[in-house]
């Protein structure tokens, strides 16, 4: 068996070289960034305590990223898989403290890489990503908490769990397995139930200004979701078809991670004890959240979008090592390595080759090309900066990504328009037509968008 230098060693290969990979491969082969990228730079320029599809915490990251590298393409791919390996650094802590041999933890890390969740979706940085780092984190500072009698385990768990759900609201679903696991293993604890509290209460805290926010904007965001999960349009039908099709797609994407399983284990024989506290937890963390996702499916209707699963799977190599740990055999271990290889060499291969052949997507928009020209008209015609975009968060939000005066992104100005100062130079972008008969500036086009400029001669 590998012994536990080497074991680090490779610990340490996969992170370094997993943030250098997708780090490198997206920045040579995307010509501009992905589209919820810009998106959340979008409103990291107009941060705020929520936007109209999300919770704030991606803007406020992504928008202290800009400040200190700017519009460097690089920078963002790299954001990400600083949250996707925090990530995994908690899912190796935690598995080392499941496990007594280091080689399990490596193996249930490993298997992470099968699934593509962390790699190749991953150079989008987005609310799916953001979760990814505070899902880990709450889940091993829970851990700590119920097994050590220190309040700074509850501290920061509270914290963590906070920051989660300010990534993406369907982080309630981890929040609320470890609040059932509390319920089914320590309801007689009072030392845990109060520290539980504490940590509730901290959370809570944090979550005001959203929550105000939330209230003062008529709950825009969670209205959102409600739309793009089509629960206010579900038939009969869709309480199965749905919950059916997110089976199919789940084990369509786990298949990579099942082969990587298969390869190393020498039956598939187990048994599953919640008596275990270590497997009952597991269970809890990996397997529960599943199922009430699904059962969300079934009692709404709602159709589940297959990234949203993107943090529900990063305690699951965790878990299902666990379970199979005394059929693993040791002896395909080389085979299992070449196995784990194939498919960290793949999912980069198989993106760069997308990247580079197929010239039809967001990430092969020119916005840089297009902010120079919009500049150079501006230039022409203003002596101003340009401080007010408007539109979507896709033709306006690469404006004020690339410009260099980092305009301020609004959806649009509604109430706003008293707001406007005098010198404050605004860029309306949206159909060419209708800007064309209502714009009091300067006017132009860019396939398919309309600029219309308004500054001061």
């Amino acid at each position: 068996m590998t012994s536990n230098k080497n074991i680090l060693k490779i610990y340490y290969y996969l992170l370094f070289s997993h943030i250098i990979i997708w780090t490198l491969i997206p920045s040579f082969s995307n010509v501009n960034l992905p589209l919820d990228t810009i998106e959340t730079l979008a409103w990291g320029s107009n941060l705020d305590w929520g936007f109209n599809k999300h919770p704030p915490l991606s803007a406020f990251v992504i928008e202290f990223f800009f400040q200190i590298f700017g519009s460097n393409d690089w920078a963002y791919y790299f954001l990400s898989q600083i949250f996707v390996v925090t990530a995994f650094i908690f899912v190796w802590k935690l598995s080392n403290e499941i496990f007594e041999k280091k080689m399990y933890a490596l193996i249930s890390l490993l298997i992470l890489e099968g699934i593509f969740f962390f790699n190749f979706t991953t150079p989008e940085f987005n609310v799916n990503v953001s979760q990814l780092p505070f899902w880990a984190l709450s889940v091993y500072f829970f851990w700590k908490g119920i097994n050590s009698k220190k309040l700074s385990f509850w501290i920061f768990f509270g914290i963590f769990s906070a920051l989660g759900f300010l990534s993406k609201y369907l982080f309630i679903y981890i929040l609320f397995s470890l609040f059932l696991y509390i319920i089914f293993y320590f309801r007689n604890s009072q030392n845990i139930l109060f520290n539980y509290f504490i940590s509730v209460l901290i959370s809570l805290v944090i979550l005001i200004p959203h929550f105000a926010w939330l209230f003062n904007n008529d709950f825009i965001t969670v209205t959102y979701g409600l739309d793009r999960s089509s629960v206010s349009d579900s038939s009969v039908l869709d309480h199965l078809s749905n919950p059916i099709n997110l089976i199919l797609k789940q084990l369509l994407v786990l298949t990579p991670f099942f082969l990587m399983v298969f390869v190393i284990v020498k039956n598939f024989k187990f048994k599953i004890s919640l008596k275990n506290r270590k497997i009952s937890y597991l269970f809890f963390i990996s397997i529960l959240p599943l199922f009430l996702m699904l059962l969300t499916s079934f009692l709404t209707g709602a159709k589940i979008r297959t990234m949203w699963m993107t943090p529900f799977y990063l305690f699951l190599g965790t878990f299902v090592i666990s379970i199979l740990r005394k059929n693993i055999d040791f002896k395909k271990l080389k085979r299992f390595y070449l196995i784990f290889l194939f498919f960290f060499i793949l999912s980069p291969s198989v993106y760069l080759g997308v990247s580079l052949l197929d010239n039809t997507k967001r990430t092969d928009y020119p916005g840089k090309e297009i902010s120079r020209l919009v500049q150079n008209k501006w230039d022409d015609n203003f002596v101003n900066d340009i401080k007010i975009v408007i539109g979507d968060e896709w033709f306006a939000g690469n404006l004020s990504y690339h410009l260099s005066s980092r305009p301020t992104w609004v959806n649009d100005l509604k109430s706003k328009v008293t707001e406007i100062q005098e010198d404050d130079g605004v860029v309306y972008t949206g159909n060419p037509k209708i800007l064309k008969e209502i714009c009091p500036g300067v006017f132009g086009t860019i396939k398919p968008v309309g600029y219309c400029m308004i500054g001061k001669r």
